[in-house]
């Protein structure tokens, strides 16, 4: 990452050097005022500021985050002591794991996402089964694929290692002798009788420490974004009327961002400055596991509106009033069969495979599924099967040179993930 940003830096400083030798003449991209808008709009400094997390006190306190961080990497909330959340987000990969589908205690179902931005999402995982960053910090830790633990253990570690950071943060650690060594309302059997018989107060007790590790790691996780692009600089280039700076896309990645926006109506969903509309879609992509179709969005929406840890839940710091997403999801919307969240584009280059399966191994394999558009193994894909007009459907038509134009400026789109806190301890 440091390399890529360096390489980029001494580009930048030698365009004004190039440009006078005549390498810019007769370069002239001719956007139209119309599309030279919808690229404004993609242009990272774009965001604005985070948004802010009303079910989380605590997402923008520094000390909350350095305990966040401390958490993120510490493989001792896992069952077997050896998977962290820095496991599946690797830090060098871009916050992810380069796999098919996670692997923590064991293989996961799902292809592990990026978390960089995270926190402008809506919606966490592929199905949205959660609302909220700190709710989704919580699922993998009692996940048995995953981290495999339980929550009065998580709670008792948390009491052995992170004790005075957490009071610093949260108040006094309550009491936990009485409590069962492993217990919890979604684990085994065993651990789910040991819940039961723990009284409300403990219950009470234990779920409050829970869900203030998840608000911890939030904080942290709310300071990884993703750096700017070669994409970036050459929009404000264009704009400013630099022609120097134009070069910082080849031609064939300016054709290529011009089918994205345009011929191949990849902003339809991969729009805004994050490349994603943060919404859910069917687009035929084939199950991970041969007759065994995955329901995405339309399985996840009842999971998330019961979740104790919801924005509308006892745990969440917001009024009802903050949690409109919540309180105003479609639960019987036909289009969410089949449908996965959009994710966005911002370093896509380097994170392979592809789709909630990881079932496509690369970008040319990513566009010509889009170029077949397959029928969709459950509910309905928006695509038009072969790129053949049908209405209310997306027809794609692209030739082989064209999908290669768009994979040249997807890599363009490749600016690491930048974080806010310093002295990230090594993975």
């Amino acid at each position: 990452m440091p390399g890529r940003r360096w390489a980029w830096i001494v580009l930048a400083a030698l365009l004004p050097v190039l440009a006078g030798f005549g390498w810019s003449r007769g370069r002239d991209d001719g956007w139209s005022a119309a599309e030279l808008a919808v690229l404004a709009g993609m242009r990272l400094d774009r965001l604005g500021a985070l948004p802010p997390d009303p079910g989380n006190a605590v997402a923008d306190r520094p000390e909350a985050a350095r305990l966040g961080r401390a958490l993120f990497f510490d493989a001792r909330l896992s069952r077997d002591g050896r998977v962290s959340c820095a496991s599946c987000h690797d830090p060098g990969r871009q916050f992810q794991d380069g796999r098919p589908v996670g692997r923590g205690i064991a293989d996961g179902a799902r292809r592990t996402m990026p978390i960089a931005d995270a926190a402008r999402s809506p919606w966490l995982f592929w199905d949205g089964r959660k609302d909220s960053l700190w709710s989704q910090a919580l699922g993998p830790l009692e996940d048995g694929a995953e981290h495999g633990s339980n929550r009065t253990r998580i709670a008792r570690q948390l009491h052995a290692h992170h004790r005075a950071p957490y009071e610093q943060v949260f108040g006094a650690f309550p009491p936990l002798a009485g409590l069962p060594d492993d217990a919890s309302p979604v684990g085994t059997p065993e651990q789910r009788q040991a819940w039961e018989r723990m009284s409300e107060a403990q219950r009470d007790a234990v779920n409050r420490v829970f869900a203030n590790l998840g608000k911890a790691v939030a904080a942290y996780e709310r300071t990884l974004a993703s750096g700017p692009s070669r994409f970036d600089g050459y929009v404000r280039a264009v704009e400013s009327g630099d022609a120097a700076g134009r070069q910082l896309l080849t031609p064939d990645e300016v054709r290529g961002l011009r089918l994205f926006i345009g011929k191949a109506q990849c902003a339809t969903c991969h729009n805004g400055p994050l490349f994603s509309d943060q919404h859910f879609h069917n687009t035929g992509v084939p199950p991970r596991l041969p007759g065994q179709p995955d329901r995405g969005r339309a399985a996840a929406i009842a999971r998330v509106q019961a979740d104790e840890f919801n924005c509308l839940g006892r745990y969440s710091d917001a009024d009802a009033a903050a949690c409109g997403e919540l309180r105003f999801v479609a639960a019987d919307d036909p289009g969410m069969e089949g449908a996965f969240r959009t994710p966005g584009l911002r370093n896509v280059a380097l994170r392979p495979p592809y789709m909630h399966g990881g079932q496509l191994k690369t970008l040319d394999e990513v566009l010509a599924h889009y170029r077949r558009s397959p029928p969709a193994a459950a509910g309905t894909s928006e695509l038009a099967p072969g790129g053949k007009p049908s209405a209310g459907r997306l027809a794609i038509r692209l030739d082989d040179e064209e999908s290669r134009q768009i994979v040249a400026f997807l890599r363009s789109l490749s600016g690491g993930v930048d974080e806010g806190l310093p002295g990230r301890p090594a993975p």
